[in-house]
């Protein structure tokens, strides 16, 4: 079979572990023939490719970022898509099949796609953790590490200063990263999009640690809406599929504690350095069994399914499953992490 992939939607640590296991798979098990389609579903819709032989995908495991590119283009709004534009494509360029890597906004495209006849699966791609269907996500587990040592450097310069330290953290709708991170390093107050808490209840946590000569650290998700308000806090503009850029919640806290308490508190946004670098061990290797079964995905002709992660297995989903809305933090393990908050 000729295969193509695509990376598309945000970048992730792991995306290169795929594109190296399913080449890999495919050409040492089934003799496939490989390209890559460049700037996620504009190559496909343009036919913009590169050729992926064995050398193109050696050592790539362990490379953060994806050598193919990516974007946010829909499959469906591009001027020359739609699947009847992207099935000719398809055919005038020998593609039997797609292996679409992406988040909710891919693998929704990648589901219309195969359910108007086109021989598309899916591998999920999140380092917000948020898709539903599968345990986990590659991505994730690399951002955590970064936030988590980001955050530990915030400690020990807050201990020095006696600072309450701020730190903002990816999640525009769902808290993973904030969570992880904000457990992993020890933060005494932990704020997510999923559960509105007022500032009344964020100060009382601070100036309980601060009493004890500690310098509290707050961990917040970029999409957390205080109690009280109405949306996130959005200071930069709007991306180019129109959404919100957020960002500036951190700030923002930052300046009602120190109002509020007297503390003097600094804020820091890790932004996207939480999505660059290399991919930790665990993502390493979760991303390459996905890539691995997504491979035999399409020998199966499973068109509309991706891999999922259940428990230690992976195992074939069907699209619709994972998304079936957004998978956010439970209420019972924002309970569990709040008793570590304050005092």
């Amino acid at each position: 079979m000729r295969i193509g992939l695509l990376t598309s939607g945000g970048d992730c640590p792991g995306l290169n572990a795929v594109i190296r296991s399913a080449v890999l798979h495919g050409i040492k098990s089934f003799g496939d023939e490989f390209v890559g389609f460049r700037g996620g579903w504009r190559g496909l819709i343009e036919g913009d490719y590169m050729a992926l032989e064995r050398q193109d995908v050696r050592g790539l495991s362990r490379d953060g970022g994806t050598i193919l590119g990516t974007s946010r283009t829909h499959p469906y709004r591009h001027p020359q898509g739609g699947a009847e534009n992207i099935a000719a494509t398809m055919r005038e360029h020998a593609i039997d099949a797609v292996i679409a890597i992406g988040g909710e906004g891919t693998l929704a495209g990648a589901r219309r796609l195969a359910a108007d006849g086109l021989p598309v699966v899916g591998v999920p791609k999140t380092i917000d953790n948020d898709l539903k269907a599968t345990d986990y996500t590659f991505g994730f587990d690399t951002a955590i590490s970064i936030a988590t040592d980001a955050m530990d450097r915030l400690r020990t310069t807050g201990e020095s200063h006696h600072r309450c330290m701020v730190a903002e953290v990816m999640g525009r709708h769902v808290g993973w990263i904030a969570l992880h991170s904000g457990m992993a390093a020890g933060a005494h107050a932990i704020l997510i999009p999923e559960q509105s808490v007022g500032m009344e209840q964020v100060t009382e946590w601070v100036e309980q640690v601060h009493s004890r000569g500690r310098s509290p650290l707050v961990v917040v998700a970029e999409g957390f809406i205080p109690e009280g308000t109405e949306e996130a806090v959005a200071d930069k503009g709007r991306e180019a599929d129109g959404r919100p850029r957020l960002g500036g919640i951190g700030q923002w806290l930052a300046g009602g504690i120190e109002e509020r308490t007297g503390i003097e508190t600094r804020s820091t946004t890790l932004g996207h350095i939480q999505r660059g670098g290399n991919p930790t061990g665990y993502d390493r290797v979760l991303a390459t069994r996905f890539g691995m079964r997504a491979l035999d995905l399409v020998h199966e002709e499973a068109w509309g399914h991706m891999a999922s992660l259940r428990g230690t297995e992976i195992v074939k989903v069907d699209l619709a499953e994972a998304l079936d809305g957004l998978k956010e933090v439970p209420a019972e393990r924002y309970e569990e992490a709040q008793i570590l908050f304050g005092r």
